[in-house]
C-alpha cells in the first residue's frame, strides 16, 4: 500500500528533518551492526579449521527440512507452533520492514512487482502474518515470564535467567508489529477521511482494528500518528538488529548458517583436525580441545546459535539422573566466554584451559555420547564431538578419572578393557553344549566365510553376556549364514576409546581389526553389539557392508528363512528399550520391532521415550567402568519408565543396554516383577 501521507512530505520531525532522519536512521543502523557482526566474527576467524562445503545437495535439503519448515519444533508442541507462527510471520513481513526503510527515502515507495495484484495478495497475508506474530508474542511473554517451563529455569552453578532479555526481545517484536499495523491504519483511516474509502484491509488483523479505532481522529493527528509510527518501527527494526548478536537472540541471524553446515553424518566422530591424515597424528603437538581457540569455527557458531530453548538438557540423560551436566549448559558457558573474551572494543582477552576455566571434570566425564542432545536441537548444534573433543585435550593432559585408568591400560596391553588374555577371546564358542549344537568357524586360524561375525570386547568376555554371542550364532547359523569368527585376532572395537577421548589407542585398534578384516576375505559384517556395530559402520573405513543382528533377523523372516513359533509366555507383557548405538545414531527402529512382531501372540507395548527419544541405559563412552555422580542411576529411570508402560519383559538389543538394565532392574526393587533379556534372546527361543 503505498503511502497518502508518508514521512518525506514532513520537513519536521521533532528537531530533526524528517528527510535527514529517514537516511540517517539506516547508514547507522546498518553501520553500527556491521561493526558489531566484524566483532562477534573475530573468534570464528581464530578458530581450527572445519570441512563444512561438502555434500551441498544434503545441506540444502536440511536447510529446507529443519530450518525453512521448521520440522522439530513441534516436538515441544506449545513453543514450537508458537515459533513457527513468529518465524513464518518473519519470513512474511522481512519484505515489509525493507519497504518501509525505503519509504523513508522515497515516499509511497514500493518494492518492484508488488503495485498490483501481487501487492494486494501479499498485504492480505502481511496483516495476518503481523496479528498472528503479536499474538504468538503475548502468549510467548506469558509463558516465558509467569509460567515458566521447567526446562527455562538456569541452576545457580550455571548462572543468570535469561527471562528477562526473552521477555525484552518479545516486546521489541510487538513493538515493530504494533507500529506497522498503526502505521498502516493511520494511513487507511486518513484515506478514507478524504475520499470515503481505504484500501482493502484483512478483517479482524491489527491494522483492520487500528483502523476503526481511528476513525474519529482529525486528519493532523492522523498524519502525526502516520509518521511516528513510521520512525517507531524504524527506530526499533534497526535497534533489535544491532541487538540480537549480543545475547541469545543472536541465532534469529546465525540459525540459518548453523543449519546448513550442520553434520550430514550421524554416528560418527570428527578427526583430531580436518587436514591432519591418521599417519599424520604423530607429528601434532597438541590433541583436542584445551582453550576456546582450539574449537572449530562450526562449534563456535553453535555456541553463537544457542536459543536457550532447554530442549537438549530436558531429554538428557545425564541431566535427569542428576549427573553435573547440562547441554545447554555447555554451549552457554562458551558463547559468554567468547563475549567476554572478544568484546566489542579494546583487547582480546586470552583463553585458559577451559576444563579449569569454565567446565569441570565430571562435567565432561558424565557424558554418555547418546546424542539425545543433537537429535532434539532444531538448530543444529552438536554436542558429541565436542565432548569427544574436550575428553581429547583432558587425556593429552593426563586428566583421566582413576576408574577407567585400569580398563584402557588392559585396552592397551590386551586389545579388550577388561585385561584377559587375547587367546580366551573365543572361548563362548568351546563351551560343550553348544558346540556340539553349533560349530563356529574361526578366521583367524584359516578358516574361511563369507561373513564375519564381529563379537567384540563385552559380549566375548562377560560371563553373562557370551550368550548372546551364542545366541546369535545359532539364529546365523538357522538362517544359512555362512559366518565365522576372528577368534584371537579380533580386538575392540574402539567406538567407546575414540569417545573417550583416548584416539592413539582408538587408532592403533581400528588399523588392528581394520587388517585382520580384509584379511580374512569376507563379503559382509554382521554384531551383536551396536557399539561395535556403530564403529566398524561409520568410523572405520573401506570394510565390507555392515549389519546388526536385528536387521539379519528381520530380513530372514520376511524370506521365510527364519520361522518363528507362537509366544511361549502370552501372558507377559513386551517392551522394546532401543539401544541409542543401533536407534538415534544408525536409524534402525523398525527392524527390531518387527522381529518381536512376528511372533504370534506376543503383547508389545511402547515406551513413551521411545526411537529417537529413547533414554540411555548409561552405558555408552566407558561409562560400565566409570562411577559417575549421579542422584539416581540412568538405567533405574529407565526402568520405571517401563513399569509405568506396563510392560514386565524389557527387551533390548544391546550387551551394555542389558548389563545396566538388569543391574537396575535390582536397584530398582522389581526383582521378580520385570526382566530384562536381549532380542536374541527372544528369537532364539522361538525359533521353529
Amino acid at each position: 500500500m503505498s503511502s497518502l501521507i508518508g514521512p518525506a512530505s514532513f520537513k519536521i520531525f521533532g528537531f530533526f528533518p524528517a528527510a535527514v532522519l529517514s537516511v540517517l536512521i539506516p547508514v547507522v543502523g546498518v553501520g553500527l551492526f556491521a561493526y558489531i557482526m566484524a566483532r562477534r566474527l573475530a573468534p570464528l576467524v581464530r578458530a581450527a579449521p572445519d570441512n563444512r562445503l561438502n555434500r551441498i545437495p544434503e545441506r540444502i535439503k536440511n536447510l529446507l527440512v529443519l530450518w525453512l519448515a521448521q520440522y522439530r519444533q513441534p516436538r515441544y508442541r506449545t513453543a514450537g507452533i508458537l515459533h513457527i507462527v513468529i518465524f513464518a510471520g518473519f519470513l512474511v513481513l522481512s519484505i515489509r520492514s525493507t519497504s518501509l526503510v525505503l519509504v523513508g527515502v522515497s515516499d509511497g515507495f514500493v518494492l518492484p512487482g508488488f503495485d498490483g495484484v501481487i501487492g494486494h495478495i501479499y498485504n492480505f497475508f502481511k496483516d495476518y502474518a503481523a496479528t498472528a506474530v503479536f499474538v504468538a508474542c503475548v502468549v510467548a511473554a506469558v509463558r516465558r515470564g509467569i509460567i515458566k517451563p521447567k526446562r527455562y529455569s538456569v541452576p545457580v552453578q550455571y548462572g543468570k535467567d535469561h527471562t528477562a532479555e526473552a521477555v525484552f526481545v518479545l516486546g521489541i517484536i510487538c513493538t515493530l508489529m504494533i507500529s506497522e499495523s498503526l502505521f498502516e491504519a493511520s494511513n487507511a483511516a486518513f484515506e478514507m477521511a478524504q475520499t470515503g474509502h481505504s484500501e482493502f484491509l484483512a478483517p479482524l488483523s491489527l491494522g483492520w482494528i487500528f483502523r476503526g479505532m481511528l476513525m474519529d481522529l482529525s486528519q493532523s493527528t492522523l498524519q502525526g500518528l502516520h509518521i511516528t509510527m513510521f520512525f517507531v518501527h524504524d527506530l526499533t527494526f534497526f535497534f533489535f538488529l544491532c541487538f540480537l548478536p549480543m545475547g541469545k537472540h543472536f541465532h534469529v541471524i546465525t540459525s540459518f548458517f548453523n543449519v546448513f553446515f550442520m553434520r550430514v553424518d550421524k554416528g560418527n566422530i570428527k578427526p583430531v583436525q580436518y587436514g591432519v591424515t591418521d599417519e599424520e597424528l604423530d607429528e601434532l603437538e597438541s590433541f583436542g580441545v584445551k582453550k576456546l581457540e582450539d574449537f572449530t569455527w562450526k562449534h563456535m557458531l553453535d555456541f553463537y546459535s544457542c536459543a536457550d530453548c532447554g530442549r537438549c538438557s530436558d531429554q538428557c540423560p545425564a541431566n535427569a539422573a542428576g549427573r553435573p551436566l547440562s547441554p545447554r549448559f555447555i554451549t552457554i558457558k562458551a558463547r559468554d566466554l567468547m563475549f567476554d573474551n572478544y568484546p566489542m572494543s579494546g583487547d582480546i582477552y586470552k583463553s585458559k584451559m577451559l576444563v579449569e576455566d569454565i567446565y569441570t571434570e565430571d562435567e565432561i566425564w558424565s557424558c554418555t555420547t547418546c546424542g539425545a542432545c543433537e537429535q532434539e536441537c532444531p538448530l543444529g548444534i552438536e554436542y558429541i564431538d565436542k565432548m569427544v573433543d574436550l575428553r581429547r585435550g583432558m587425556v593429552d593432559e593426563g586428566m583421566v578419572p582413576q576408574s577407567l585408568q585400569k580398563p584402557l591400560k588392559a585396552l592397551e596391553k590386551r586389545g579388550n578393557p577388561y585385561g584377559t588374555m587375547e587367546k580366551k577371546r573365543a572361548d563362548w564358542a568351546k563351551d560343550k553344549e553348544f558346540a556340539a549344537e553349533c560349530a563356529v568357524k574361526d578366521l583367524g586360524n584359516g578358516d574361511t566365510a563369507d561373513t564375519l561375525f564381529f563379537v567384540d570386547s563385552i559380549t566375548s568376555f562377560d560371563d553373562n553376556i557370551q550368550e548372546i554371542a551364542r545366541r546369535t550364532s545359532k539364529i546365523l547359523t538357522k538362517a544359512g549364514v555362512d559366518f565365522g569368527i576372528l577368534g584371537k585376532a579380533e580386538k575392540d572395537s574402539g567406538n567407546e576409546v575414540v569417545r573417550f577421548g583416548e584416539e592413539m589407542l582408538y587408532q592403533d585398534l581400528k588399523s588392528h581389526n581394520t587388517e585382520e578384516i580384509m584379511a580374512s576375505g569376507v563379503k559382509s559384517i554382521v554384531t551383536a553389539d551396536p557399539h561395535a556395530y556403530n564403529a566398524l559402520k561409520n568410523d572405520y573405513t573401506g570394510l565390507p557392508p555392515v549389519r546388526h543382528i536385528s536387521e539379519v533377523i528381520a530380513e530372514k523372516i520376511r524370506s521365510g528363512a527364519l520361522m518363528l513359533k507362537p509366544a511361549l509366555h502370552p501372558e507377559k507383557v513386551y517392551v522394546y528399550h532401543d539401544p541409542c548405538y543401533l536407534g538415534r545414531h544408525n536409524d534402525v527402529y523398525e527392524d527390531p520391532r518387527e522381529a518381536l512382531d512376528a511372533i504370534d501372540g506376543l503383547t508389545r507395548v511402547e515406551l513413551e521415550k521411545s526411537r529417537d527419544r529413547s533414554f540411555c541405559c548409561g552405558g555408552g563412552g566407558l561409562m560400565l567402568f566409570f562411577e559417575p555422580e549421579e542422584e539416581i542411576r540412568m538405567g533405574v529411570l529407565r526402568v520405571n519408565m517401563a513399569a509405568e508402560a506396563g510392560a514386565n519383559v524389557i527387551v533390548t538389543a544391546c550387551p551394555f543396554c542389558l548389563v545396566n538394565i538388569q543391574d537396575a532392574i535390582k536397584v530398582a526393587g522389581q526383582e521378580g516383577k520385570i526382566e530384562a533379556l536381549d532380542l536374541t534372546e527372544l528369537i532364539e527361543e522361538h525359533l521353529a
